[in-house]
C-alpha cells in the first residue's frame, strides 16, 4: 500500500506532480488518484475544466521561482517531477541557458524544496534519450549514458541531482524513471506528427522499417509512476520504463494504420538518396541564411535502432505493461478521435 510506505499514520498520502497539465501529467495524476492519494498539481498553466479529479489542490506556479515550490511542497509526502523543456529538434546553441535553467536549475529547486519539507520520496521522469546512439546493442540501466542532444544532457544532469538526495533519515529520496518513447492522445512531437500524416495519408517510410523502437504507453507510464512512488525498493534507483518490447517501426506504422482502419502505405524511399536529397536541401537554405525544414540528422533519427531493456522495473517493482503496442494505438487513435485532434 501507498500509504505504509510513504506515512503510515496516513492511507492517502499527499503527492505533488509538477509540469501536470502537460502530455503525460493528467495520466499520472489520475494514476495516483485511483491508487488513494490525495493530489496536488503544480503547473505554470491553469488545466483544463475536467482535466483532474475533483478536490484535486490546484497550484500555479513555476519550478525555476524558489519560492513557489518551497509554498507548494509544504505538507507534501511525495513528489513527482514531471516540469521541463522538452526535446525540440537542433535547438540553437543560445538554447542551452534556458535548457538548464529549467531542466536542471528546477530540479534543484525541487528537490531542495522536498529535503526542506520532509518529503519522502521525489519520482524524477527522465528520458531513454540519455543513453545516446545504441549503435545496434540492446541498453539497460548498467550501460553508460552518452547524451547527445542538450535536452538529454541537462536530463542527466538532472538525474544526478535527484540522485544525491538524501531525506532527514539519511536514506536516498530520489527515484529515476527513464521513459521510452510515451504515445498516448496527449502527446507531441515525431509520433504524432507521423499519425497525422499516416490518417492523411501523407506518409511514405524511408529504408526498410526494420529498426528497432522502444515505446511505452502513457497508461503505463501512470502505473510505473505509482510503483515508483510507492515501493520501498525504489529509492536510489534507475529505472527504464518501457511496454516491454522492442518493435520495428513496420509494426509501428501497422499498428496505428490498423487502428486508423487503413492499410499501411506499401512504398518506402531509400535512405542513402534521401539523406543526400536532404543534405542538398539544407544546403540551399544555409546559402540564404535560413532554417531547413529537413536535415541528414533528421534522416538518421527516424533510421536509427534504439532497444532499451525494461525488464528492471520488472523484476524489482512488478511492475507488468498492460498495453502492447496494437492495444495502444487502438485506444490512442480513439481518444484522438473523440476528443478532436485527429481529422
Amino acid at each position: 500500500m501507498i500509504g505504509e510506505t510513504l506515512t503510515p499514520a496516513s492511507s492517502n498520502p499527499l503527492v505533488m506532480i509538477t509540469g501536470a497539465t502537460g502530455a503525460i501529467g493528467p495520466r499520472v495524476v489520475h494514476a495516483l488518484y485511483h491508487a488513494g492519494c490525495r493530489i496536488r498539481t503544480f503547473s505554470v498553466d491553469a488545466p483544463a475544466s475536467g482535466m483532474f479529479p475533483p478536490q484535486t489542490d490546484v497550484i500555479i506556479g513555476d519550478v525555476t521561482k524558489e519560492a513557489d515550490v518551497e509554498s507548494a511542497t509544504q505538507g507534501v509526502d511525495a513528489v513527482v517531477h514531471l516540469a521541463a523543456l522538452l526535446h525540440i529538434v537542433n535547438p540553437l546553441p543560445e538554447m542551452r541557458e534556458k535548457y538548464e535553467f529549467i531542466n536542471v536549475g528546477g530540479t534543484a529547486n525541487v528537490v531542495d524544496a522536498a529535503i526542506g519539507a520532509g518529503v519522502m520520496r521525489v519520482v524524477f521522469f527522465s528520458t531513454i534519450a540519455v543513453y545516446g546512439q545504441a549503435s545496434g546493442c540492446v541498453i539497460d540501466e548498467q550501460s553508460l549514458a552518452h547524451p547527445d542532444t542538450i535536452y538529454a544532457q541537462t536530463k542527466l544532469a538532472a538525474e544526478e541531482i535527484v540522485l544525491k538526495a538524501k531525506g532527514l533519515d539519511g536514506q536516498p529520496l530520489g527515484v529515476v524513471l527513464r521513459l521510452g518513447a510515451v504515445y498516448g492522445s496527449r502527446i507531441k512531437g515525431n509520433y504524432e506528427r507521423l499519425t497525422r500524416a499516416l490518417a492523411r495519408n501523407r506518409f511514405i517510410p524511408i529504408g526498410n522499417g526494420l529498426n528497432r523502437r522502444t515505446l511505452v504507453y502513457d497508461k503505463d507510464v501512470g502505473r510505473a509512476a505509482v510503483l515508483a512512488v510507492s515501493h520501498p525498493a525504489a529509492a536510489g534507483r534507475i529505472f527504464n520504463v518501457t511496454d516491454g518490447r522492442f518493435h520495428t517501426l513496420n509494426e509501428i506504422i501497422e499498428s496505428i494504420c490498423t487502428a486508423l482502419g487503413r492499410k499501411p502505405p506499401r512504398l518506402s524511399l531509400p535512405c542513402g538518396i534521401i539523406r543526400s536529397v536532404a543534405g542538398a536541401i539544407e544546403g540551399g537554405y544555409c546559402i540564404f541564411g535560413l532554417t531547413s525544414p529537413v536535415t541528414p540528422e533528421m534522416v538518421d533519427k527516424y533510421t536509427e535502432d534504439i532497444a532499451v531493456s525494461g525488464n528492471l522495473i520488472q523484476k524489482v517493482l512488478g511492475f507488468t505493461p498492460q498495453y502492447d503496442l496494437q492495444a495502444g494505438w487502438h485506444e490512442t487513435i480513439g481518444e484522438m478521435k473523440y476528443i478532436g485532434h485527429l481529422r
